[in-house]
Formats: C-alpha cells, sequence, structure tokens
C-alpha cells in the first residue's frame, strides 16, 4: 500500500489541484458512477445469455430436449432479454455520458475562470516576463488537456474497472481454470503501461511547451504584421515559423509513436488470450468438462474486456497529458501577486499624493528608473511632469496606480502609506491614458463607456465632446455604433488617444493620469482639449506627462526628471526664468511656433 501511494502521489501530484472540483460536483460524478455501474453489468449480462441459448441448442442435438417448441420458447425469451438489457445498458450510458462529460465541461469552465482571474491579480511585472501567446495556451490548450483528464479519463477508467471486475468475477464464477489461463497476457500489460506512461508523461510536456512557442510566434505576428510588412520580411517570417512548426512536428510524432505502441499491443494480448480460451477451452470441451457454450461465452467476455484492457493505454496517455498540462498551469497559479491588496473595506480617495525618498529598480532589467524622488500634490491640484526619454516620467505614475510597489522610500495617499488603501479602491477612482493608448474590438462607445459601465448616452457624448473626438467620431457612418478593429487599427493616432481621453474622463474620478496622450494631435486640439481638461478637473489631482509646454503652463506645479532624479522643479512662471531643460525646450517650443 505504501508503495502505490507513492506512485499515485508521483503521477497525480499536480492533478491534485483539481480535487476541489471533484468534491464540488460529487453528486453529479456519484450519479454517472452509478449509471456506469449498471450500464456495465448489464451489458455484461448478454455473453451469458448467449452462452445458455447455445447450451439450450447443444442439449436439444444431443436428444436432452426433445420438444422443439420448448426450445424455441427459450431462445425467444433470451432474445427479448437480450434486446431489453441492451436497450437498458444503452440508456444507462447515455445518462453516464450527461453527468461525467457534462460534469467535466463545467470543471473546465470552473478552471478557466480561476487561471483568468489569477491572471487578472498578478502584476504587470509578470506580463513583462511572459509572453502572451504562452499565456493564452495555457489557458486553452493546457485547460482542454486537463478537461480530459476530468471527464473521458474518468469514465473510461470507471467502464475498463467495472467491466473488468464484472467479467472476470463472471468469468470465474463459470470456469476458474480457463479465465487463470485468460489471464497470462496482463502482468506483460501492467509492465508497459507503467514504462510508457513515464515516457509519455515527458514528452506531452515538450509537445505543451512547443505549442505554446508556436501561439506565442502567430500572436506577435499578427500584432506586428504592419510591420512585417513594411520591412518586406515576410519570407523570414515563414522561414522562421516552418522551423517552429517542423520542430513542433518532430515532438508531437515522437510522442505519438510511444501512443502507437499501447493499441497494437493491447490487439496481441486480447489475441494471445482469444486462442488461450479455443486451445484450452476446446481441450475441456472434448474432455467432457465444459458445455459449448461456455466457450463461446468466454470468447464474448474476452472480446467484450478488449475495449477496457485497450483503453488503459489511452487514458494512461490523457493522465499523463493532463498531468504535464496542469504543472504548467500550476506553475502560474502558485505565483504571488506582487501586488498586495492589504486592505478589504472600501477606501474614500481625496486625491493628495506625497512621494518620500522613492527609488525604484526594475527587477527584470535592473535599471534605476527612479533616485531619490521627493514632492507632494494636494487634492485638486495639477502636476506636469518633463523630462527626456527615460527619464522615469512613466515609472513614476505606475507606482501612483500601483502597478509596481517600490521598496525604496515611500508613497503616501492622502497622507497613509498607499499599500494601506483598499487596492481596487484606488484603482477605480484612477482616470489612466497611457501613452500608447489601447482600444478594444467593440464599438466607440462601448470603449468610453469602458471607463462607466453605466454611462449614459449624453454622457458618452460629453467625454467625447471634451476630449474633441466627437465631431470625428458623428462623421462616421454608424457614428458612436463604429466597430474598432483590432487595438482600435481604424482610427488615427490621434483619434485613438482622444478616445482613450474621453475613456479616462467619464469615469469622474479622483486622480487623472496623462502620460505624453497628446502627442498624437496637433497644438490646435490639444489648446482645446487642455481648456476643456481645466474645466472639468477642478477638484481632481491631475498628472500630466508631455514634452509641449502648452500643456504645462496652467499647471500648479511642475517637476522636470532626468537620469531617474528631479532636477527642477516650481511653476511655469519660475521655470522659464531659471536655466535648465525647461526654459531650454520653452525658448526651442517658441521659436518653432514663431518660425
Amino acid at each position: 500500500m505504501p508503495a502505490y501511494n507513492k506512485i499515485k502521489k508521483y503521477f497525480l501530484k499536480e492533478l491534485q489541484h483539481v480535487n476541489k472540483y471533484f468534491s464540488k460536483y460529487k453528486w453529479r460524478l456519484l450519479i454517472g458512477i452509478i449509471m456506469t455501474i449498471l450500464s456495465k453489468i448489464l451489458a455484461l449480462k448478454v455473453p451469458q445469455i448467449v452462452g445458455d441459448s447455445l447450451n439450450i441448442v447443444e442439449e436439444y442435438l444431443n436428444d436432452e430436449i426433445t420438444d422443439i417448441s420448448l426450445v424455441k420458447q427459450e431462445l425467444m425469451i433470451n432474445v427479448l432479454i437480450i434486446i431489453g438489457v441492451t436497450i437498458l445498458a444503452g440508456l444507462f450510458t447515455f445518462l453516464m455520458r450527461q453527468t461525467i462529460i457534462v460534469t467535466s465541461r463545467l470543471i473546465e469552465f470552473d478552471l478557466k475562470n480561476e487561471i483568468y482571474q489569477q491572471y487578472q491579480k498578478l502584476s504587470l511585472n509578470f506580463y513583462k516576463k511572459n509572453r502572451t501567446g504562452d499565456l493564452m495556451n495555457r489557458i486553452s490548450e493546457d485547460v482542454s488537456k486537463v478537461r480530459m483528464y476530468t471527464g473521458p479519463a474518468i469514465m473510461y477508467t470507471l467502464t475498463m474497472s467495472v467491466t473488468l471486475i464484472v467479467g472476470f468475477t463472471q468469468m470465474i464464477s463459470i470456469d476458474t481454470k480457463l479465465t487463470l489461463y485468460t489471464l497470462i497476457p496482463f502482468p506483460l500489460l501492467s509492465i508497459s503501461i507503467f514504462v510508457l506512461s513515464k515516457i509519455i508523461h515527458k514528452r506531452s510536456t515538450i509537445v505543451q511547451e512547443y505549442l505554446s512557442k508556436l501561439t506565442t510566434f502567430n500572436q506577435e505576428f499578427f500584432s506586428g504584421v504592419n510591420v512585417v510588412k513594411s520591412y518586406g520580411i515576410e519570407a523570414s517570417i515563414i522561414e522562421n515559423f516552418d522551423e517552429l512548426a517542423d520542430k513542433s512536428k518532430e515532438k508531437n510524432i515522437h510522442l505519438q509513436k510511444a501512443n502507437a505502441l499501447f493499441f497494437p499491443l493491447m490487439v496481441l494480448l486480447i489475441g494471445i488470450s482469444n486462442i488461450i480460451v479455443i486451445y484450452v477451452g476446446g481441450q475441456q470441451y472434448i474432455n467432457d468438462e465444459i458445455k459449448i457454450g461456455v466457450i463461446i461465452e468466454f470468447m464474448l467476455y474476452v472480446n467484450i474486456l478488449t475495449w477496457p484492457v485497450a483503453v488503459v493505454g489511452w487514458v494512461t496517455s490523457m493522465v499523463q497529458q493532463a498531468e504535464a498540462s496542469q504543472a504548467r498551469i500550476n506553475e502560474f497559479l502558485k505565483q504571488v501577486p506582487e501586488i498586495q491588496n492589504t486592505n478589504t473595506t472600501a477606501t474614500e480617495i481625496k486625491g493628495n499624493i506625497t512621494f518620500k525618498n522613492v527609488s525604484f529598480t526594475y527587477d527584470d532589467t535592473n535599471i534605476t528608473a527612479l533616485k531619490d524622488i521627493n514632492f507632494s500634490v494636494k487634492a485638486g491640484e495639477t502636476l506636469a511632469i518633463f523630462g527626456k526619454t527615460g527619464s522615469g516620467k512613466s515609472t513614476l505614475i505606475e507606482l501612483i496606480s500601483r502597478l509596481y510597489d517600490t521598496k525604496i522610500g515611500s508613497i503616501l495617499l492622502d497622507n497613509k502609506p498607499i499599500q494601506e488603501a483598499n487596492l481596487d479602491a484606488v484603482r477605480s477612482q484612477i482616470g489612466f491614458v497611457p501613452q500608447d493608448p489601447f482600444l478594444f474590438s467593440e464599438s466607440i462607445s462601448d470603449n468610453i463607456k469602458f471607463g462607466k459601465d453605466d454611462a449614459t448616452k449624453k454622457e458618452i457624448i460629453a467625454a467625447a465632446k471634451n476630449a474633441d473626438v466627437h465631431k470625428n467620431i458623428v462623421d462616421f457612418p454608424n457614428g458612436y455604433n463604429t466597430i474598432l478593429g483590432e487595438r482600435g487599427v481604424t482610427l488615427s493616432g490621434g483619434q485613438k488617444q482622444r478616445v482613450s481621453i474621453a475613456r479616462a474622463i467619464i469615469k469622474e474620478p479622483k486622480i487623472l493620469i496623462f502620460d505624453d496622450c497628446l502627442s498624437a494631435v496637433d497644438t490646435e486640439t490639444e489648446e482645446k482639449i487642455l481648456k476643456n481638461l481645466a474645466l472639468i478637473s477642478k477638484n481632481i489631482t491631475t498628472f500630466i506627462i508631455g514634452h509641449r509646454i502648452s500643456s504645462a503652463k496652467n499647471a500648479d506645479k511642475i517637476i522636470v526628471l532626468d537620469d531617474g532624479k528631479i532636477i527642477q522643479q516650481g511653476t511655469h512662471n519660475q521655470l522659464i526664468k531659471e536655466k535648465g531643460y525647461y526654459k531650454e525646450l520653452y525658448d526651442q517650443q517658441l521659436l518653432e511656433k514663431e518660425i
């Protein structure tokens, strides 16, 4: 028994994660088990009835029964019993599939939701380290492999177990000697399964890894198809894809070679069992130890047991593939999100932000993006942030959104450490417009409503007008119902930015963050948007990252970053009088405007 538990622990270690779902749907599974037992018991009655029928015929031929009408009556009754038993067995088999297979689909649904919820919790850093294609493959292909374990594998294992137990019990009750001879090939079967299952487990893991690589490759190609076509590198991409696909094919063939050994081996062993039944049973019949019906009954049992024995290999393969897939799933499920919500109670956000001696280093690149940052912004104030590319501007606002947590220094929200505030409350009260706006493949209206799910049409139009994109939208044939392409490809760069702005301001948040989101619009449009924003953000703490002085001249405070440090700080009127980056930028843009 300890040895069995050790083997079970080794093979099903990763799959123990889904045991909680078995517990959740235990009553469905229990009904399925009962249906399985009933269907197989009934199906295994048929060989016995056929054997009895042949024995009656033999007795008639040997003049042990002389009344032909009695023989016909017995045979007709047996035929009706076989038909009735077959119909009932079929009904129970249908109910078995309706319970067990449906349960596997419910478990698949639950597992996908669990993985998706975990994906939602994991930090931005996680997504930098993992490819989108691999994430997609684990929630689709890997979960499908696990479903095969929670449904078909269980169903066929039950079928196999009940059939073998009932079948062999029936056979032993008829003739123990003949049954023992029939079992001779089975030790070879057990050894084969043990050896091949280990090989299949190893090869299944490799196959799933290559499937993830293929998914990732295709996802990146489709996302960057404009770059591929612009550079004319289709031939190179196809060559790389062919190389990866060939490797994946080789690994799949390698796996299927191991799988292919099972079924021929099963057929061979069943064939040997049939030969044994004919030879040993024939000798017993000649010696008048058994009747002819026993031989036929045994042959029927052996052939009925062919599928359950053959399915051992298939089920073992499914379990090993599911184990490999669940191991890949567990790898992500076991990851603890870096950003933890330490406060489950609702937090009211006012919008006071303070940075105290904050430094931040990205652990994936070891780049220190911020160095000893100190500033404070009161609720309702506007802070403009300037600096060269790579100076740390985007990192600073990502810390405010708690996309990352700093280990050095502290960030205060309303005079308390930001980690103490409810994470959901913080993010729900932030309207964020990223530097590279992302729009979903939905209508323009739905993309704006993403900021406020219950927004009315009037509110959507008002937000679009404040973002100066309403005129563009109404010019489209379907107006606000225009369906956007993937990532908003239907719109121009400036239009995407302005729809993103509308999505942020419709939330009416306590904190607004604009990460260089006006770079794709002209100065005239920028002026209109900034004027509208000044009106609607009077009581909203606003952070504006930009490269144009026009976006900062009305800000309450301005900071200039360089190499992660604050090198200048003040108002617009103060900074244009100081030598430094801000005055140089101001003079340069003033000159460009005059020209």
